[in-house]
């Protein structure tokens, strides 16, 4: 038997098969569960194609989490696929250019707005979205890049990462009752698309290798995938609230 057998499960942010969450549906998958992935507007057909790449093709339900109208369908749109979800999965971030790679002085409150609409509040979109098919031992994970320090280049999203984070603590705080875990994955840099659209993003990971004591290797993300799947799976219970660091050790070094 597999770590997630049986399990069903919601992924987001299926974009190439570089992304962090392809990966997480593709080891899902290879541990047992059935995976229902969710895109919207032009990146549809791209992530359908993208889904043929995983060991079973997945179906494909429309999501943009700026929309209320998708996410009061979202329930009803996979019900066609499955009765209800045991996990779901966050990774889903995005700010506008202007206010990244050093323009943190320079954001207008508009662009703001938008990272923060789409990279911190729509966890819990998401998650009140998808309530209604999550029942006890359901689980909710996102991915997070540490909140805690200001990296270069970073900026707003930075911020918004930050609002995402204690996002997550009142989730598990409001939806434990209900017996649903919510937790976040810290991953370490890694070269997925995302992460090539942030200017000057080598200066996040310049160094990180040397100082994270077991090394780091930017282009695989298969760890970080792995420990996604853990906190989906009924290894971690009583675990809610919790921000799982996957960066070869790196956050825990002084600089």
């Amino acid at each position: 038997m597999g770590l997630l057998d049986g399990k069903k499960l919601l992924v987001t942010g299926v974009l190439m098969d570089s992304s962090i969450a392809f990966h997480v549906a593709r080891l899902a998958q290879q541990e047992g569960a059935e995976v229902v992935l969710t895109s919207f507007g032009r990146q549809l057909r791209l992530t359908q194609a993208i889904a043929k790449r995983l060991p079973v093709t997945p179906p494909v339900v429309e999501l943009d989490v700026t929309s209320s109208d998708d996410l009061d369908q979202l329930a009803g749109r996979v019900r066609e696929h499955t009765d209800h979800l045991d996990g779901v999965v966050h990774s889903i971030g995005f700010a506008p250019q202007s206010v990244l790679g050093g323009n943190f002085l320079s954001g207008q409150w508009e662009d703001v707005a938008t990272a923060l609409q789409i990279s911190a509040y729509s966890l819990k979109a998401l998650a009140v979205a998808s309530r209604p098919l999550m029942g006890r031992g359901s689980s909710v994970v996102g991915l997070t890049f540490d909140a805690r320090y200001a990296w270069p280049v970073y900026d707003w999203m930075g911020v918004a990462k930050a609002a995402f984070e204690s996002t997550a603590r009142y989730l598990a705080r409001d939806l434990g009752p209900e017996g649903i875990r919510v937790n976040l994955v810290a991953a370490g840099p890694v070269h997925t698309t995302a992460a090539k659209s942030i200017p000057g993003f080598e200066k996040m990971d310049d160094g990180w290798p040397e100082r994270a004591p077991l090394g780091w290797d930017a282009s695989d993300a298969e760890p970080t995938a792995r420990a996604v799947a853990a906190l989906l799976s009924d290894w971690f219970p009583a675990t809610t609230g919790e921000i799982v660091h996957v960066d070869g050790g790196f956050h825990a070094m002084g600089f």
